[in-house]
């Protein structure tokens, strides 16, 4: 099973940052101003051409979501965010004793067709808050992770809404987890409409951005390009095998860090590494608000492996056919409808919510004896290219084009 993305999911957000011009109101300098004087209620101090202003909701990184197609005849229902025009914002939250200032908001960008300028907001925990929202508007804070199973990647308009959640709550987590200077330990305070933060200390004023947590991810091909090696761990469900995957160290190159971890991890020494292509990650813990998987084809010079039990719990070569198998066997499709019927249910209070085994369905209703991570995950598109095409490699990699805009020579 070959599928095809035109960007992985968290990618491809349509959401654009404007440069800070003079007399364009969607700029990040001129919606702020306008923003404030709008928050302010003083009409007369609103710039010409001023823009309207949309607000997205999050509660502990969930986003606010609703329905927006009811399931029949056997199309699953789709989900969308639930974007709250400003004034309705202001109104509702301060019936709850949240009051919406300029500081409270986060600048997401523009859209090149419209004139909106879009903005998150996290509210805390507040049953009778999101019982209105609930009541008003459908809506209802779904985690970020389980939007990501319910997704339809055939869908530009709800890939691109996944994207724009993941940059939102990606930036509220480092707001969360910046509230201090690390340099004096002073408060941080919130510059450039949320894009960074300062100390407010007068001695120190140290300017804090948006921290980025880079990954590489690999898929271990052997020297005869008939077998890729994939690794467990604990807390994966059974049956499944992904590709091997580190934190980048400091002072270390990409292709290094390749190298390290499957060494490390496995005890197989990689030679050549080729690039594949890169995904947002913005669902890993609070403390890591967006790390930045990095894909690559990494080439075996042993074959020999001796786990590391400490980080995983298994680790075998797999065979180009048992790889196709996997990817035919697992409904990948069927569990990405199981997960929006999940989402409607949520959307609309039903208690009762249909399981979800997150793109591991197969056929047969069972585990599947072997199946890798769905279309979601970077490391899907890493064994599903190798299983349906070689891989480029060598001069090959630089003098072959792209399959697809997909895969790429470092």
């Amino acid at each position: 099973m070959a599928i095809s993305l035109n960007s992985h999911l968290f990618a491809g957000n349509p959401l654009r940052s404007k440069t800070p011009k003079l007399h364009d109101p969607l700029s990040l300098s001129s919606s702020f101003e306008s923003l404030k004087s709008h928050l302010h209620q003083n009409p007369e101090t609103h710039p010409p051409n001023s823009p309207f202003f949309k607000v997205l909701l999050f509660k502990k990184g969930r986003p606010l979501v609703s329905s927006s197609i009811e399931e029949e005849d056997g199309v699953a229902p789709s989900w969308h965010l639930g974007w709250i025009d400003l004034a309705d914002c202001k109104t509702i939250l301060g019936k709850h004793g949240v009051q919406l200032t300029e500081s409270s908001l986060v600048y997401l960008g523009s859209r090149a067709e419209e004139h909106v300028v879009y903005w998150a907001m996290d509210v805390v925990e507040n049953g009778e808050l999101a019982t209105e929202l609930s009541n008003r508007k459908q809506l209802c804070f779904v985690e970020l992770r389980t939007l990501m199973m319910a997704t339809d990647w055939t869908d530009s308009w709800v890939m691109g809404d996944l994207a724009i959640a993941g940059h939102g709550r990606a930036l509220l987590e480092w707001h969360n987890q910046s509230r201090f200077c690390g340099h004096c330990g002073d408060k941080t305070v919130p510059k450039e409409a949320g894009r960074m933060k300062q100390c407010s200390n007068e001695l120190c004023k140290k300017s804090v951005y948006p921290r980025l947590d880079p990954v590489v991810i690999m898929l271990v091909i052997d020297r005869e390009n008939n077998r890729v090696l994939l690794g467990r761990q604990s807390r994966f469900v059974p049956s499944m095998w992904s590709c091997l995957a580190g934190f980048i160290e400091p002072g270390e190159s990409l292709e290094e860090a390749v190298r390290r971890e499957a060494y490390e991890e496995t005890g197989i020494e990689v030679g050549e590494v080729v690039y594949h292509s890169s995904q947002p990650w913005p669902v890993g813990p609070n403390s890591l608000p967006c790390q930045l998987m990095v894909g690559f084809f990494a080439y075996a010079k042993s074959h020999e492996i001796n786990v590391d039990k400490e980080e995983l719990e298994d680790a075998r070569w797999h065979s180009r056919e048992d790889v196709r198998k996997a990817l035919r066997f697992a409904e990948y499709k069927k569990a990405q409808r199981l997960a929006a019927a999940k989402v409607d249910q949520m959307i609309k209070g039903v208690k009762k919510r249909r399981s979800s085994s997150a793109g591991y369905l197969a056929k047969s209703g069972e585990f599947a004896p072997m199946f890798v991570p769905g279309p979601f995950a970077i490391t899907h598109h890493l064994i599903s290219a190798w299983a349906n095409q070689d891989p480029p490699t060598g001069a090959k990699a630089q003098m072959k084009k792209p399959p697809s805009g997909f895969v790429s020579k470092l």
